[in-house]
């Protein structure tokens, strides 16, 4: 796992251990408790060697994690081609590099996985997210995403 420098964070593999700092950088982004959805994100990660998934850790404190995967043919996307499918930071250790070092170390982990191409989604008016994605080197994808209201 990589460590930057003194005062820089840790980055390690997520441990069911992290899961109440996991809750709580949760609840700072978006203003609610999803204890029970990272109760099963955090078995699934667990249980499974497609995934990665991967904290940002100063001082024994998590402040930020990032869960990606190999797809496994899901929608006809070949299995050389990973995703992105949770990033988070805390809000005090944003536009601090930290997602940027979380990114790069998921990179390497994917890649070790057989993948050669990241896909992820993002809102379209989520300018925060899309433009760390674009600096990471992200561009518009050949995918479309559908949905239906029921």
């Amino acid at each position: 796992m990589a460590e930057i420098s003194a005062g820089a964070p840790l980055i390690r593999e997520m441990r069911p251990s992290d899961l109440d700092q996991i809750v709580e950088i949760d609840r700072k982004v978006l203003g609610k408790s999803r204890r029970d959805y990272w109760e099963i994100k955090l078995r699934l990660v667990q249980n499974r060697a497609q995934f990665a998934a991967l904290v940002a850790e100063i001082d024994g404190r998590v402040i930020g994690f990032i869960i990606g995967g190999a797809s496994r043919w899901e929608y006809g996307v070949p299995e050389n081609v990973g995703w992105i499918d949770t990033i988070g930071v805390d809000p005090d250790h944003q536009r601090q590099g930290v997602a940027k070092l979380l990114f790069r170390e998921m990179v390497d982990h994917l890649k070790q996985l057989g993948v050669v191409s990241i896909r992820t989604f993002v809102k379209r008016l989520d300018w925060k997210l899309l433009k760390f994605f674009e600096e990471v080197g992200f561009s518009q994808g050949d995918m479309v995403n559908l949905e239906l209201d029921i």
